[in-house]
């Protein structure tokens, strides 16, 4: 945790002091081992970033005065459509991209997607939230990425993603493309991934329609947990 993000509930009606319990108390002490005194990064949750200052600290309150002098990082012009993959890989997905910046990300459906992972309580608000804030103050942000669920392959792909796509680059990760997956593009992006063992042909073509260019990585098949940030990071 090199951030410690703050939220509206954590300031008790005064904006210059603040007062943590749980997980956060706990990593400062037992990670940060901090004490009295000492100073931490803090941000405030879809703002700026600053210092807190410990002014208490015991084994079941942190309390810190705290001020703000800074914007967190640039996000990335990224929106990120996923496949949704197995619980366990989607945790730990949504706390890369979150750490690397995306602002929007969109968990779609595919032929290869298992029905049960809709039903995986992994996709409720606060389990989603969770992991994005691990990747925020992992990567000293303030700024949640948006997450949309759209278990409907065929009406997000006709109806909703030409609007979302609209004025970006789009491209669509696929294994047996022609094209390589370019390098710092530096312009707004729509990237879409897909499950493990790819997007079906049908699914392809869609996303061609829609104004998608097929790229790939090189000769390497990339599982989603390291295909998700490893083009990210090539693309940016």
């Amino acid at each position: 945790m090199n951030l410690i993000l703050l939220f509206p509930d954590d300031f008790n009606g005064d904006k210059n002091h603040v007062r943590l319990q749980g997980r956060r108390l706990q990593h400062v002490l037992t990670v940060h081992r901090a004490s009295v005194g000492d100073s931490l990064c803090v941000g405030k949750a879809g703002e700026s970033i600053g210092t807190g200052t410990i002014t208490r600290l015991s084994e079941t309150v942190l309390e810190m005065a705290v001020q703000f002098d800074r914007q967190p990082p640039l996000p990335l012009p990224l929106t990120l459509l996923l496949a949704l993959p197995r619980p366990k890989v989607l945790k730990r997905v949504l706390r890369s991209v979150s750490a690397l910046g995306v602002k929007r990300i969109v968990l779609l459906n595919s032929f290869r997607v298992e029905k049960s992972y809709w039903q995986s309580p992994v996709l409720c608000r606060e389990s989603l939230q969770e992991e994005l804030v691990a990747g925020l103050e992992q990567a000293k942000d303030t700024v949640l990425p948006e997450i949309l669920l759209r278990p409907f392959f065929k009406p997000f792909v006709e109806d909703e993603l030409p609007g979302l796509a609209a004025g970006t680059l789009a491209f669509v990760a696929h294994p047996t493309a022609v094209r390589d997956c370019p390098r710092g593009i530096q312009k707004a992006a729509t990237l879409a991934i897909g499950p493990e063992g790819g997007f079906i042909p049908y699914e392809i073509e869609k996303f061609i329609q829609q104004g998608f260019t097929p790229v790939q990585t090189g000769n390497r098949i990339l599982n989603v947990e390291t295909a998700v940030p490893a083009i990210i990071s090539r693309l940016y």
